[in-house]
């Protein structure tokens, strides 16, 4: 099996999101965020584009925890700035999840242009968590059904037509 050789002036272009704990404080995530612009800045790589998602849910839970703080990363380098990257991610408690992407395989790197702003990791600043309602044990394991809504309204019986100028006779009354 042969190993993909690039020129130098080419690289990889991948892409990293890693959740952090819904609860995690400004200076943690400012603390991860400065590891991993050191370490790709350390194995020859190049950031292209930070972005901070802020906190949503998560798809299912995660050690306990219904949300999380999403942060978007685009970079050049080779499969060494991966694998260091997601070995700095996994040493940190507050990160939950990571996931990185090859995107294209040959990048011209003198070609490409890169805003400062775009490499900035922001201070993150979350609103407090709020309090989500809690379904109760027997709902979160599906042992009673979801309540679920009325699509429709209730369809009235349908009452027999009445030719018009015909009165019907009232059910209280008896016929005699």
């Amino acid at each position: 099996m042969s190993r993909a050789v690039t020129a130098p002036n080419r690289a990889r272009e991948y892409e990293t999101i890693y959740i952090l704990r819904p609860d995690v404080d400004a200076d943690t995530a400012e603390r991860v965020g400065a590891r991993v612009a050191e370490v790709v800045g350390r194995e020859s790589g190049r950031l292209t584009k930070v972005e901070n998602w802020g906190r949503r849910r998560l798809a299912y839970d995660i050690a306990k925890h219904r949300r999380g703080v999403y942060i978007y990363l685009k970079y050049l380098g080779s499969g060494k700035v991966v694998s260091e990257i997601e070995r700095n991610l996994r040493l940190f408690d507050g990160v939950l999840k990571y996931q990185t992407v090859l995107v294209r395989g040959d990048v011209e790197v003198a070609d490409l242009a890169i805003a400062d702003d775009d490499v900035k990791f922001e201070r993150l600043e979350l609103p407090p968590i709020e309090e989500e309602r809690d379904e109760s044990r027997e709902r979160q394991l599906g042992l009673i059904e979801p309540e679920r809504r009325q699509e429709r309204e209730a369809i009235p019986e349908e009452a027999p037509e009445v030719e018009p100028g015909v009165e019907e006779p009232a059910e209280d009354e008896e016929e005699s």
